[in-house]
C-alpha cells in the first residue's frame, strides 16, 4: 500500500554520510582498480562511484545511476537528499508544507540536520557522478507477453457502498466463516457486506482501516493506520470490533502504533497464548515488532526501522517453531526471515534485497513448483516518492526456494506501479495462476491496471485484462470464493488519492467511479 514515499533519499543519505568518515580513502584509486577499468571517465565520476562501493555495499545494494534518468536524479532525488545531509540549497525548505505537528517530530529525529554532514565539494562530486552516468530517459520495460483485452473466465460487476464522492478503499478482507466482505474506507468507515454485496453493517472508525482478522470464538480484530499520509505521529490502533459489553476484558485495544499497515497473530513463544506481529510502516521512524500475548507492555522489536509492510508466520525450517517472514520497504527494500530460536528470540536471515527505487509493495508465500517448500511471489512498484517515473524493473516476480531458504528469481512480469499479486489455481487446471494490480501507475492505460496471468506451464503465462478495470485505481485486492460455488473470485477496491487522478480518467470519457470491481469466476 502507498503508506509513504518509498524514500530513495533515505538510503542514499546513509552512504553519503559515511564517506565523511573515510574521505581520504576515496581520493585514490588502487592499481588494481585502475588496471581493471573500474574507474570511469573522470576523476570526479571515479570518486562518486568509489565512495558508494566502499561505504554502502555492506548494508544495501548499490544504487546504480541507471535506475533513474538524469532529470529525476538531478532535479528531484538529489536535491531532497541534500536536505537530509544538512545542505540547504537555495529556495528549498524541508519543512514547508508539513502538516501540523510534523515539524517538531522531524526535528527530534534530526531528519534534516542543521549542520552539513558532507563538504560542498564532495556533494558536488556526487551530483556530477549521477548526472554524467544516468541515462537521458528512463529505460524501457521489455514485455514479451502480449495482453488480451478480454477476460472470458470472469464476469465483471461494479459495486458502490455508502455515499462517497470518491472511492478511498483501504481494506478488503473476506471472512469465509460468515461469508461476509469487510470494506475499509479512508473516510473513516468499515462496511460489512454479505455475499450478494448487500450492506449488513457499518462501523464508524476514527482512521483508515488497513487490516483485519477473524479469530475463532471472538470478534474481529481491526487495525487502523492513524494518519494515511506520511507522518511521524503514532495514532494507529489495533482493536476488537465488539458492540457488546460482554467479554470486554478480552477485547483488544492497543493504541499509539506507528502507522501500522498489517498484523499477523500466532503463538510465537509457544506458551499456549496468541501473540501478534505488527508492521509499523511509520515514516522516517517505524518498526517491525511483536507483542507477547497482545500485551503492549511486553514488546519485542525485530527491526527498529521504518517500512515494515507485511508479515507471515510459518515454520520454514521445520523445527516445529513458528518463524516470521517480513517485507521491509521505505528505502531498505528487502524480504527477511526471522528464525525462531525459542524463548522469544529470533535470528534474521535476509532472503532478498533490492535497490531503494524498487518500491517493494507486497509478497505472499506459495509452493509454486510443488516441491514442498514455500516460494515467494512479490510485487514492486511503489512510486509515491521523489522519483515518480516509469521504471523498467517494476513488476511481479517469482522466487523459488531451493529447500534451504535460498531464493532465486525464476520469473518476472513487467508491470508499472505493481502493488499486489495473488497466486491461486483460478482455472482449476492444477497449476498456479496469478492476478495482479497496478496502483502506482500514471494511468496511461487504466484498463491494464488489473492483469490476469493464466499459467500455461513451464513458466509460460498468457496475460488478460478487462476494460472494466479502467474505472478505478485499484489499491486493494481480495481473492476468495465469495459466492460459494467452489472457484476463486477476485474483488478489487479503488482508491483515488486526489481529484486530479479522477480528472485524468474523466478526460478519457470515464464518468463512473465505483468502489469495488467484482470479477466472478465462471470456471467450475
Amino acid at each position: 500500500m502507498p503508506y509513504l514515499k518509498t524514500s530513495l533519499v533515505l538510503l542514499l543519505s546513509t552512504w553519503i554520510t559515511l564517506f565523511s568518515l573515510n574521505s581520504e580513502l576515496a581520493f585514490h584509486a588502487t592499481p588494481s582498480e585502475q588496471s581493471t577499468g573500474q574507474f570511469l571517465r573522470s576523476d570526479s565520476a571515479q570518486l562518486g562511484r568509489r565512495l558508494a562501493l566502499v561505504h554502502c555495499s555492506g548494508c544495501h545494494l548499490f544504487p546504480e545511476p541507471s535506475l533513474l534518468d538524469k532529470k529525476t536524479w538531478v532535479g528531484s532525488v538529489l536535491p531532497n537528499m541534500a536536505l537530509r545531509l544538512g545542505i540547504r540549497l537555495s529556495g528549498l525548505d524541508p519543512y514547508v508544507g508539513q502538516p501540523a505537528g510534523e515539524e517538531a517530530l522531524m526535528r527530534q529525529l534530526n531528519v534534516y540536520p542543521e549542520s552539513p554532514l558532507i563538504a560542498n565539494e564532495q556533494w558536488a562530486q556526487i551530483v556530477k557522478y549521477y548526472e554524467s552516468e544516468a541515462p537521458e530517459e528512463p529505460l524501457p520495460q521489455k514485455n514479451t507477453i502480449s495482453i488480451s483485452d478480454s477476460l472470458p473466465q470472469f464476469k465483471a460487476d461494479y459495486h458502490t457502498v455508502g455515499d462517497k464522492q470518491a472511492p478511498k478503499t483501504t481494506l478488503l478482507k473476506f471472512d469465509k466463516n460468515t461469508s461476509q466482505l469487510y470494506v475499509g474506507d479512508d473516510q473513516n468507515a468499515l462496511y460489512v457486506l454479505d455475499n450478494t454485496f448487500q450492506l449488513k453493517d457499518t462501523w464508524w472508525i476514527d482512521t483508515a482501516p488497513t487490516d483485519i482478522d477473524f479469530p475463532k470464538n471472538a470478534p474481529p480484530r481491526l487495525l487502523t493506520i492513524g494518519i494515511f499520509s506520511p507522518s511521524e505521529q503514532k495514532q494507529g490502533r489495533l482493536m476488537s470490533l465488539n458492540k457488546s459489553a460482554e467479554n470486554s476484558a478480552a477485547n483488544v485495544n492497543i493504541q499509539h502504533l506507528p502507522r501500522p499497515v498489517q498484523f499477523t497473530a500466532g503463538d510465537l513463544n509457544m506458551d499456549g497464548k496468541e501473540d501478534v506481529v505488527i508492521a509499523g510502516f511509520g515514516n522516517n521512524s517505524g518498526k517491525l515488532f511483536w507483542y507477547n500475548g497482545f500485551d503492549p507492555a511486553r514488546e519485542h522489536i525485530l527491526k527498529a526501522l521504518p517500512g515494515a509492510r507485511k508479515t507471515e508466520i510459518r515454520d520454514f525450517n521445520r523445527d516445529k517453531k513458528p518463524d516470521i517472514i517480513a517485507l521491509m520497504a521505505q528505502a531498505r527494500e528487502q524480504i527477511s526471515l526471522f528464525y525462531n530460536l525459542g524463548n522469544g528470540k529470533f535470528k534474521e536471515k535476509v532472503l532478498l534485497q533490492f535497490p531503494p527505487s524498487y518500491g517493494m509493495s507486497y509478497f505472499e508465500l506459495v509452493d509454486f513448483n510443488k516441491d514442498g517448500f514455500q516460494d515467494i511471489l512479490a510485487t514492486n512498484g511503489d512510486n509515491w516518492d521523489y522519483s515518480a517515473i516509469a521504471k523498467n524493473y517494476h513488476g511481479v516476480r517469482l522466487y523459488l526456494n531451493d529447500g534451504k531458504d535460498n531464493f532465486r528469481e525464476a520469473w518476472f512480469y513487467p508491470l508499472h506501479g505493481a502493488s499486489k499479486a495473488v497466486a491461486r489455481d483460478f482455472d482449476h487446471d492444477g497449476d498456479v495462476d496469478i492476478a495482479a494490480i497496478s496502483f502506482y501507475s500514471d494511468l496511461a492505460n487504466p484498463q491494464h491496471s488489473f492483469i490476469y496471468l493464466s499459467n500455461e506451464g513451464k513458466m509460460n503465462f498468457k496475460a488478460y485484462a478487462t476494460p472494466a478495470a479502467a474505472s478505478g485505481k485499484w489499491l486493494t485486492m481480495e481473492a476468495a470464493d465469495y459466492d460459494g460455488d467452489g472457484d476463486v473470485d477476485i474483488i478489487l477496491g479503488s482508491y483515488f488519492h486526489t481529484m486530479g487522478e479522477m480528472s485524468r480518467l474523466i478526460f478519457r470519457g470515464i464518468l463512473s467511479f465505483p468502489q469495488l470491481l467484482v470479477l466472478t469466476n465462471n470456471k467450475k
